[in-house]
């Protein structure tokens, strides 16, 4: 995580992870065997860092920032080899040389001209040569296809020009590559009055994607051709009409899609979020993936058939993607001549060390933190995936010192796990004492005094939740262990920003809180500062399911009762 948003996450092809963030810090991370490890930290820039760029090779980094300066980095060596000041405020950056080459030569584009600035990246700030008459307004967008040694890059008035960084920097003339821009669709941006937010280039070099802020449109190009392939739309029209006539891919509940709605018509006005998204491709060239309001689409460009939705469930917006499909373990473990005689053996630590740990890295808008979407289970049992390696500021230790020493009586009292024996099974929480230790206090006491003892859960909504606690069993009884209402007890740390969130529930008024609670199903934002929440369920998820997919009546109460047996505190 990071002290302010993320922009920017990278994978390189050396298997470490780039972070930036908006306040011009840069962290490299070390993908391991299993998840990553954090290796270092700079302050790079004093303004907000604009576009960053990592080598073919994964070797090199650049970073470029709002004040004028350019970061080199060493990424193998996690070290900051070169800064160049610019002397002009840079619009986009982008490594431009081939895989083993002995000059690094890295492109930066100039805000307010269309000019083109090639550097040594091991140089001085000196540009090596300078590329005046190929764009006309600020080029924002680069990519580099080694293969071809061509540059595709794309200017705000929506022009995409193909030039090569070497003398005499003009158009390719490679074999199979178009000749007249007329023959070819690279004028789509300037018909629609649009221009790309990000470029990617496929990993064979056959193709590439851009995505369009402004319009939300994908579109796929064959890089030699110029002709576009594939098209998708992802604007609000399209999406609420879909959401309308039932076809989406995942069809959120009309107050869920509303929120994603008005939080996407935000980011529409956001520059900096726009700026960061990007469609990018996985390792065979066959499927793009790229954010939406309704999560991460993987869509598969040959049989055109979106073939997974990830994140469909979270309540962030993700926006930047980067994907890692490596083997780390394999690597540097054996000669390359021995890999053949390890593929042909059945030897299981072989196996073991070739197995791959895909990875996809996401950040989200307004942000600290980065995601990572992994076919592993975490490491932490308890249900809590935040993991934080940032140094809580003066401000948060003050007041966590103070939180502290006024509920540590208390709290330190109360239990904090349970486990809820009920007819279809046990379901096992973790309580929140030090966030709400009033709330842990009145659940525990009733679970002690078997006060939960034969009360059914009596409303049930699929894909939101399930509740109990009430001893009328209709939804309008119960009280507290003290019998009267007790306070709402909100914290900025407890969220319904997952499923199996335990909360207490209330008539829809404030500090109206008895013995009735609940847990949720799947995400549920609009719940918060609503519902205090004072547990989450960590395990007997599927409990919580299959009394969630029973039969209800008109009122959402099961046809047949499920009751809790009883509830054991430890």
């Amino acid at each position: 995580m990071h002290r302010e948003p993320i922009n920017f996450v990278t994978v390189t092809r050396t298997d470490f992870i780039i972070t930036t963030s908006v306040d011009g810090h840069l962290k490299l991370w070390k993908k391991q065997e299993v998840g990553i490890e954090f290796v270092k930290h700079y302050h790079a820039h004093l303004s907000p860092i604009v576009c960053v760029s990592a080598s073919a090779d994964g070797m090199s980094f650049a970073s470029i920032a709002d004040d004028g300066t350019c970061k080199i980095f060493d990424v193998v060596n996690f070290d900051m080899i070169n800064m160049l000041d610019l002397g002009y405020a840079p619009g986009a950056c982008c490594w431009v040389h081939k895989r083993g080459q002995a000059r690094t030569l890295l492109a930066v584009s100039e805000k307010g001209s269309g000019r083109i600035h090639i550097y040594d990246g091991r140089g001085t700030k000196e540009p090596l040569h300078i590329v005046e008459k190929l764009h006309k307004s600020t080029v924002h967008v680069m990519a580099y296809a080694d293969l071809y040694d061509t540059v595709i890059s794309a200017d705000e008035s929506g022009f995409l020009e193909y030039w090569q960084p070497t003398e005499p920097y003009e158009t390719p003339t490679q074999p199979g590559m178009w000749t007249f821009k007329s023959n070819t669709d690279l004028y789509e941006f300037k018909k629609s009055r649009t221009s790309p937010t990000s470029l990617t280039i496929s990993p064979n070099q056959s193709h590439f994607v851009t995505l369009t802020a402004s319009d939300r449109q994908i579109r796929v190009f064959d890089l030699l051709s110029g002709k576009m392939t594939r098209g998708y739309d992802e604007s609000l029209q399209a999406i609420q009409e879909m959401q309308q006539a039932g076809t989406a891919v995942h069809r959120p509940d009309d107050m869920e899609f509303g929120r994603r709605l008005a939080l996407e018509k935000e980011i529409q006005n956001d520059e900096t979020a726009c700026r960061s998204m990007n469609a990018v491709w996985d390792e065979s060239g066959n499927f793009i993936l790229y954010a939406t309001l309704l999560g991460i689409k993987v869509v598969n460009i040959t049989t055109n058939k979106v073939v997974r939705l990830l994140g469909k469930e979270e309540s962030m917006r993700w926006l930047n993607l980067s994907l890692y499909q490596g083997a780390p373990a394999k690597k540097g473990f054996v000669t390359a001549v021995a890999i053949l005689a390890m593929a042909a053996s059945s030897n299981p630590l072989l196996a073991e060390r070739a197995t791959r740990d895909p990875t996809l890295f996401c950040t989200a808008y307004r942000k600290n933190r980065f995601y990572m979407f992994t076919r592993s289970e975490p490491e932490d049992k308890s249900g809590d995936r935040d993991i934080f390696n940032e140094r809580p500021t003066r401000e948060e230790q003050t007041i966590a010192q103070t939180t502290t020493s006024t509920s540590h009586n208390s709290s330190a009292r109360l239990a904090r796990n349970a486990t809820v024996h009920t007819t279809l099974g046990d379901i096992h929480l973790t309580l929140f004492p030090d966030q709400a230790p009033k709330a842990v206090e009145n659940f525990v006491g009733h679970a002690r005094s078997g006060y939960f003892e034969g009360v059914i859960f009596h409303r049930v909504i699929a894909k939101f939740m399930i509740q109990t606690g009430d001893p009328l069993g209709d939804g309008t009884g119960g009280e507290s262990i003290w019998g009267h209402d007790f306070e709402d007890e909100f914290s900025d740390d407890l969220k319904h920003d997952r499923p199996y969130t335990v909360s207490m529930a209330n008539p829809g008024q404030a500090n109206h809180n008895g013995s009735q609670w609940f847990i949720t199903t799947t995400a549920t934002p609009w719940l918060d500062k609503k519902h205090t929440i004072f547990g989450r369920a960590v395990a007997g998820l599927e409990v919580i399911h299959n009394i969630e997919n029973v039969k209800v009546n008109k009122t959402d109460k099961p046809m047949e009762d499920i009751k809790i047996i009883n509830i054991s505190i430890e």
